[in-house]
């Protein structure tokens, strides 16, 4: 019991990751929370709309991942500016993440025009592709605002006051949620506007939490410490360091979802149940998953201010408590996946006609258990990455990702499903094959210690 304690207790423990990482967690797991309510939703309204859904939102989410790795890498300037005790540099940090995510922000939109050429590259069926247009046109409008929110987020995550963020994500969530329902299926006398109403309520929620979190940050009192608007100005050498560190990190975002969005592609090409059912997993995994994104965060700050302040032992405690916590929690997830798999599978299909679903529950049952088998490894690949991006570490995560995406999964999915037409069961196992592979590299890296030697700050005041 003294042994637990101790590690509860001691600096970097596992109480000090909790305080830090619940907010996170919260703010994370409502993102989730409402991707799910948005599926069941849809799958509610038609197996088409859900089909749709799910590969426009990851490959969106894939061109917003590269601008939003790189705004939201402004949270490891903060992090360790605030263990150098260079408060002074944090707001100007927090700006060049704002700027360089309004550029982003520009460029999502110019999507908006591109709607027709990729999805009929795509080749899903016809009334599953008019969908997968109309959705994508709003996710388009409204791109700036997730990566916006990164930025802004970085001033809170980085110096460890992550409840503003969780407050946000809530309401953002709430709003989300009851708009979902009202403007899918028509309600309060508005028309019925099926999947675009879903993407409106994307909208509609993220700009109310943006909003919440930028007053937040600009008030009075941040200002006088922080600078966080007298620092405003456009600062060329620290906005250069956040390209240089912060550009592979959201390269690595970008190839990572880029790939996953591939494999997911790729299985639609099997027909519309598997699709279906692979979403349907995928958005169950979420629930579990996008928790431990929230970890990750976590890990990155505490190794961030650590570093900062030239302690990497109390980085390696703090890596190690977060790892250990997952670990429980991952494997505990992973359990009840493969023993009441119906229990998660239900909502999508209270609402669903009960023959047309059959199929597609008898596929997402069989998907789940890959996700089990693979969580506790992605659990670890998340907490490792972290601490290494944390460090600054972040070109060597991005040529990793670049390697092994294509020769463990891009490729051999391609060819399994393509060539030999092997089917779900096959695909499902080499993303599990490309999950372990990630989780043996990233260790192999931490376990060298380079990334202890490693800073994104300057370190002289010549700034």
């Amino acid at each position: 019991m003294s042994f637990l304690k101790r590690r509860w207790y001691r600096e970097n423990g596992y109480k000090q990751v909790l305080i830090v990482a619940f907010p996170l967690i919260l703010s994370t797991g409502s993102w989730s929370i409402q991707q799910f309510v948005d599926r069941m939703y849809l799958s509610w309204y038609s197996p088409d709309a859900l089909a749709a859904a799910v590969p426009t939102g990851i490959l969106s989410f894939t061109i917003v991942s590269f601008f939003l790795g790189t705004s939201g890498y402004a949270s490891t300037f903060v992090a360790q500016y605030t263990g150098a005790g260079k408060s002074e540099r944090i707001g100007p940090a927090m700006w060049q993440g704002i700027y360089f995510a309004i550029i982003g922000g520009l460029v999502v939109a110019s999507t908006f025009f591109l709607a027709d050429p990729i999805f009929d590259a795509v080749g899903h069926e016809p009334a599953v592709k008019a969908l997968e247009k109309e959705y994508w046109k709003y996710l388009a409008i409204g791109g700036f605002l997730p990566i916006g929110k990164a930025a802004v987020s970085s001033f809170f995550s980085g110096r460890g006051q992550t409840y503003p963020i969780m407050w946000s994500s809530l309401a953002g969530m709430s709003i989300n949620v009851v708009l979902n329902y009202i403007l899918i299926f028509g309600k309060l006398g508005l028309p019925e506007m099926g999947i675009g109403g879903a993407g409106l309520a994307t909208i509609i929620s993220e700009l109310i939490s943006f909003i919440i979190l930028l007053y937040l940050a600009l008030s009075g009192k941040n200002n006088v410490k922080f600078k966080t608007i007298s620092g405003y100005h456009f600062d060329k050498l620290l906005f250069s360091r956040l390209i240089k560190f912060g550009m592979p990190n959201g390269i690595q975002f970008f190839l990572d979802i880029a790939a996953f969005s591939i494999f997911i592609l790729l299985i639609g090409r099997l027909g519309t149940p598997e699709l279906a059912a692979s979403n349907i997993a995928l958005n169950i995994s979420m629930l579990s998953f996008m928790p431990m994104l929230g970890m990750g965060i976590t890990v990155s700050i505490l190794v961030g201010q650590s570093l900062g302040g030239n302690r990497p032992d109390m980085a390696k405690r703090a890596t190690f408590s977060a790892l250990q916590m997952a670990f429980v929690y991952m494997g505990s997830i992973a359990c009840l996946y493969i023993i009441v798999p119906q229990l998660f599978i239900y909502p999508f299909s209270a609402n669903a006609d009960l023959v047309e679903f059959q199929e597609i529950k008898i596929h997402a049952i069989t998907v789940l258990k890959f996700i089990a088998a693979w969580t506790i490894f992605d659990s670890i690949t998340i907490v490792i990455s972290s601490a290494l991006k944390g460090a600054g570490d972040t070109k060597f995560i991005m040529l990793a990702i670049i390697g092994l995406s294509i020769t463990f999964l891009i490729l051999p999915t391609y060819i399994a499903l393509e060539i030999f037409d092997l089917g779900l069961k096959t695909a499902w196992s080499i993303g599990s094959a490309y999950i372990i592979s990630l989780t043996l590299v990233f260790i192999l890296r931490y376990k060298t210690g380079k990334w202890t030697s490693m800073r994104v700050i300057e370190h002289s005041n010549h700034f």
